[in-house]
């Protein structure tokens, strides 16, 4: 395991929640966390309203492609972070889960998009939180 922590985001379709969450981690951690996104069944593409709800926050999600969700990249996480896929999301022994209760931005328009975004923000602000706070100091 790496010094920074990492954290990976997993949603059905890595396309919405789980990109918003990345995206945002990236944002406000920088290099001092190391940030994963995967889905289940990964989309073709990002949800093009969880791009522009980005945008207007000035993060930029546009160079992410949806990924399917691997044994490997589970097993690298330290904190492995749920959005509704339920069982499709596999248990791995030993890892710290939290389960994030958001609505499915997929097919939504931008100003439904929008309070989940928000709502993303304030969950990867507070992880981000308890990561800086709970790290050994070297």
């Amino acid at each position: 395991m790496s010094d920074k922590p990492s954290v990976l985001f997993v949603c059905v379709h890595n396309a919405g929640r789980s990109q918003m969450a990345a995206g945002w981690l990236r944002h406000l951690a920088g290099d001092t966390v190391e940030v994963r996104s995967a889905g289940s069944e990964p989309a073709d593409q990002i949800n093009p309203a969880a791009v522009q709800a980005m945008r207007e926050v000035g993060i930029d999600i546009t160079d992410q492609t949806p990924a399917k969700l691997t044994w490997d990249a589970a097993q690298a996480s330290d904190v492995i972070v749920t959005m509704g896929c339920g069982d499709a999301c596999p248990v791995f022994p030993g890892k710290r889960y939290e389960d994030w209760k958001l609505d499915d931005p997929a097919g939504l328009g931008v100003d439904a998009v929008r309070p989940i975004r928000d709502d993303i923000e304030q969950r990867v602000r507070a992880l981000l939180d308890d990561l800086t706070t709970a790290a050994p100091t070297a």
